[in-house]
């Protein structure tokens, strides 16, 4: 680590004599690093630190360096910097990985006053929003604090210039002091005085910040969604070159503007834009007729430059009036063996494990349930114990954790007998029917109603689907 290296020659060999040259053995876990300073109480540093400029006074100050991996999430680089002339401090967290192939957005619902001491790791790149007061913060210095530290870091910054206000404009510190009393009834620790629920909103496009989630979370309390970012993005975050080459020319069978018939025999392949790199990529597309249900179409994109791969699956056709839920009854080993296509629009859950995955979670999929639930584990016991990172848990946290996946695996090993529930607005999912085209005894399919809020996210109320060529000629008249 040579941009760390400040220290006597001396100290220098012990270091390296008691460290590993391997990446991901500088990055210990909140337990590990705490320990080592138990370890080593008696020497003055503890942490990395570095000579640095100061930016207020233009002297030289102290910046600590602190690497630790966050569990739940990865590793995070802790910087604090202090100058002995004019007493400036200043800390901040920056993403020690890669910027992600994807960007991420968090939601979640504060419902009583444990919730504000959840983790928040807020990236340099992120927004964060508080609906309920209208407040925005915009991308800054990355920070690693909790719901309440966020929320009162910027009422801190608000509170400053009030005596100044009080005085020279008192109409805005009027304002503001009523803003700040309605926030501090949000972070109130009782939950009568207080205002609850209210909702904590985090865009990165980098994809590098988190909001901490617990086992005991209820659907809707804790969601997070990947999106692709858009060019602006990339350009925000440097993924653009400013001179892209000009790109050879895949070839394909099909290219804008082509009239063909799709063939479902035949794969196809079209020019595409990786959405990690933003250079040249191809998606090979494919149909598929699934019995007893629809055609869908399976999407596999490749980038030569960075690697990027992804696959989904898109559901075609007109949108239904009504929304759909199958119930599985899970009893023997062969129900793992059937097809199911789970769309991204679709909620997963099983109450039996108290597994619930909400809408946009894996995004489009189409394999077997025991490929689903595989999938589901090792996704999600890879973000919980990754390495050491679950030392520091607590042990009761850490326990029901062990019993959640005990019950995950014995699911996707058809050990114990549970219920399946897909729930789809769009009824773009699918569970194979073995005994089709009669019907199953242990499934059932039930169509229902779609809620306004449902309808509201899907686009579906903003949808003109009759009367709009009318309106079309009407504003074509208007404009001659």
């Amino acid at each position: 680590m040579p941009f760390l290296e400040n220290e006597p020659p001396a100290e220098a060999e012990v270091t390296t004599t008691t460290t590993t040259t391997s990446g991901t053995d500088l990055f210990q876990s909140v337990g590990a690093a705490a320990e080592a300073t138990d370890a080593n109480k008696d020497e003055d540093r503890v942490v990395d630190q570095i000579e640095s400029l100061c930016m207020n006074c233009h002297e030289n100050g102290t910046t600590r360096l602190l690497l630790i991996s966050i569990p739940f999430f990865r590793e995070v680089i802790l910087m604090s910097f202090e100058c002995p002339h004019c007493h400036f401090k200043n800390s901040e967290v920056q993403a020690a990985g890669e910027i992600q192939p994807r960007g991420v957005k968090y939601t979640f619902q504060i419902e009583k006053p444990d919730d504000l001491q959840r983790q928040v790791v807020k990236s340099d790149s992120c927004t964060c929003k508080f609906p309920a007061l209208e407040l925005e913060i915009p991308a800054q210095r990355g920070q690693l604090t909790t719901v309440e530290g966020l929320l009162r870091g910027a009422l801190e910054d608000l509170e400053t210039d009030q005596e100044k206000r009080k005085d020279l404009d008192k109409e805005n510190f009027y304002k503001i002091e009523a803003f700040l009393e309605k926030a501090k009834k949000m972070l109130e620790e009782d939950v009568d005085k207080g205002t609850y629920p209210w909702t904590l909103e985090l865009d990165d496009p980098a994809g590098n910040s988190w909001v901490q989630p617990i086992i005991d979370d209820l659907r809707g309390k804790w969601t997070r969604t990947d999106y692709p970012r858009s060019r602006e993005q990339n350009e925000a975050l440097s993924l653009n070159p400013d001179e892209q080459p000009e790109q050879k020319q895949e070839i394909s069978t099909l290219s804008a503007g082509d009239n063909v018939e799709i063939n479902k025999d035949e794969v196809y392949s079209f020019p595409a834009s990786c959405p990690t790199c933003t250079m040249h990529a191809v998606t090979n597309m494919k149909m598929v007729d699934i019995p007893h249900f629809q055609e869908v179409v399976i999407m596999s994109t490749v980038c030569d430059h960075c690697g990027y791969k992804s696959n989904e699956v898109k559901t075609g056709g007109a949108v239904p009036s009504r929304g759909r839920r199958i119930t599985l009854k899970v009893s023997e080993p062969e129900d793992l063996a059937r097809d199911i296509l789970k769309s991204e629009t679709c909620a997963l859950s099983i109450p039996e494990i108290k597994l619930d995955l909400t809408p946009g979670t894996l995004g489009g999929r189409f394999t077997t349930l025991e490929g689903l639930l595989t999938q589901v584990y090792e996704e999600l016991k890879g973000r919980i114990f990754d390495g050491d990172e679950s030392d520091s848990m607590e042990p009761a946290e850490k326990a029901r954790w062990e019993g959640f996946f005990g019950g995950l695996l014995a699911a996707k090993e058809g050990k114990i007998p549970y219920t399946v529930i897909l729930e789809d607005p769009l009824a773009a999912s699918y569970l194979q029917n073995l005994y089709a085209p009669d019907v199953d005894p242990n499934m059932i399919t039930e169509d229902y109603d779609r809620t306004e809020e449902q309808n509201e996210d899907l686009g579906l109320n903003d949808m003109v689907t009759e009367g709009y060529e009318q309106e079309e000629k009407q504003d074509e008249a208007e404009k001659s």
